[in-house]
This record gives C-alpha cells, structure tokens and sequence, in this order.
C-alpha cells in the first residue's frame, strides 16, 4: 500500500489490514529464528561431542598404526590398507525445519570384513583398523551436523534479515500511515461539524 494513500475510511482499513499482517508476519519470523536457533545451539553441542570423540579416537588409531609400522613395516601396512574397500553405502537424503532443507545421511555401519590372514599380522593392525573405521562412522555423523549447522545459520541470518525489515521499516510505516489517516479523517470530522454548526446557526438567525 502507498504510504501516500488518499485519507479515506476505506484506506485506513486497508493501511490497518496491512500493518496487521505485517505484525503477525513479524511474530512468525521471530517465532522460526527462534526455533532454528534452539535446533542449531543442540547441532553445535552435538558437532562439539562427536569432534572429541573424533579427536580422541584419531590419536588412538595413529599410536596403533605407529605400533604396526614398527611391527610390520610402513610397506606391509600399507599393501593392507589398499586392500580396504572403498565406502559406498552412504546415502543423502534431507529434511525440512521450517522450511529450512538439512542434509539426512543414512549409513549403516558393517562389519569389518578381514583381507588378511591374523597370522600374517599384529594386534596393532587390527587396532588401528578397528580405531579408523570409528573416525569413519564419526566423519560421516560429523559432516551431517556441521551442514545442517551452516544450513541453519544462513537460514537463521536470513530470517533475522526479514524480521528486523519488517520490525524497523513496514511495522512503523503502516504504524504512521494508519495514525497520519486516522488525524486527517478526524481533522474532516471535526470541519464538517463546525460547518454545519455554522450552517445550523446561520438558519436559526434567518
């Protein structure tokens, strides 16, 4: 609606209809900014617990692999590692909240298959292995959470975007635009009152 609307009656009600739908309009973006935001605060407490566990394990599995170099050389180790099969089973899909589309990775972890025989090898190949398949399974959750975060955060901003326009520019034009109609058509009433006083006063002299 033009700001610069012609003070009628029929236009401070669509001016009022306008500022109403801009204020349910505000309440709803607050209302999603905050959802969102609760959504991303559990993800960064979630990314935070899986990146330690990561941490943690990583250390784990290189002391193992340092072991098994030393047992069984950086070259025997190696060949063994070549012989892991690649990933293929993960799976994308995603998911919506409020209307924010987040990544939903569907993995299902499998037993380790052994492409070597135990007595060929040490307990610290198998150490390591069993360390870096956790990393594995770990990295995918990871990668999950921390895209749903980035997700989440520009929705977040963008959300913020649209409240703050609407809570500093529409809400206090409309707010204006309304109180502006309404003095201007309180102004005409209180003309046409005194002109017919006017005129009723002029009659009664006659």
């Amino acid at each position: 609606m033009n700001p610069n609307t012609f003070p009628t009656k029929g236009n401070l009600i669509l001016a009022k209809n306008s500022l109403a739908l801009a204020s349910q309009g505000y309440e709803l973006m607050d209302k999603k900014r905050n959802i969102l935001l609760r959504e991303l605060m559990g993800l960064i407490d979630q990314a935070k617990a899986i990146q330690s566990e990561i941490d943690t394990t990583y250390t784990e599995a290189y002391k193992a692999l340092q072991q098994a170099n030393i047992e069984l050389g950086i070259h025997f180790v190696e060949e063994m590692a070549a012989s892991v099969p690649v990933e293929d089973s993960i799976r994308i899909k995603t998911r919506s909240i409020m209307g924010t589309e987040i990544p939903l990775v569907q993995h299902e972890p499998v037993p380790m298959k052994l492409s070597y025989a135990y007595y060929s090898t040490r307990e610290s190949l198998d150490e390591a292995r069993q360390h870096f398949e956790r990393v594995k399974n770990l990295t995918i959750q990871l990668s999950m959470v921390e895209n749903s975060a980035y997700r989440l955060a520009a929705s977040i901003r963008k959300t913020q975007k649209r409240a703050n326009a609407l809570k500093n520019i529409t809400i206090p034009t409309y707010q204006a635009l309304v109180a502006d109609i309404t003095n201007a058509l309180e102004e005409k009433d209180r003309e046409e009152f005194t002109r017919l006083k006017v005129i009723k006063k002029g009659k009664k002299g006659a």
